[in-house]
């Protein structure tokens, strides 16, 4: 699964990441706003499936017990969610951009896991942002995904960079 999936679900889960029920102020950092679709290999919509998702804060730490980092929790960013596909395979979040952070790997640069499952099949993958690429280049777990990299990189909007696009494949 990756480090850092929640030890405990959060009690807010929904695709605005950036904002806690019962919180009057927003979560610190850049908001973005990521769609996609989630597609099997001849490109037909799977509907229902279920994407988790969790992430960073924007000073590059997860709302975690084993999280070692030294740098502040956010106490208005949700960093998990929990959704489900339409029609159309269509899903869409609001977050913050994640930052990077030092592991037992070396740096990882800004990343957000997705766990997503259709009606037999699994995916869990990290999505990666295009304009991180030194960051990208020097992750060790990018680099282990090799000529398939690319397909781990987000789409950023040419008239709003604060929205990607990033479609997720299944095997049905």
């Amino acid at each position: 699964m990756g480090p850092f999936f929640p030890a405990t679900l959060p009690a807010d889960s929904d695709a605005d990441l950036t904002w806690l029920k019962g919180h009057k102020d927003r979560a610190t950092g850049e908001v973005i706003e990521i769609s996609g679709r989630v597609l099997d290999p001849k490109g037909n919509a799977i509907r229902g499936a279920i994407i988790e998702l969790w992430q960073a804060n924007a000073a590059g730490r997860y709302d975690h017990p084993r999280d070692i980092s030294k740098a502040p929790l956010d106490p208005n960013f949700q960093s998990y969610a929990s959704l489900r596909t339409d029609a159309d395979g269509a899903w869409r979040i609001i977050t913050i951009k994640p930052g990077g952070y030092d592991s037992p790997i070396g740096h990882r640069t800004p990343h957000i896991h997705f766990d997503v499952r259709g009606r037999e099949h699994r995916n869990v993958a990290q999505l990666y942002f295009p304009e991180e690429t030194v960051t990208n280049a020097a992750d060790r777990l990018y680099k282990d995904l090799g000529a398939d990299a690319a397909t781990s990189v987000a789409q950023r909007n040419q008239g709003d960079p604060a929205k990607y696009t990033w479609n997720i494949v299944l095997m049905g």
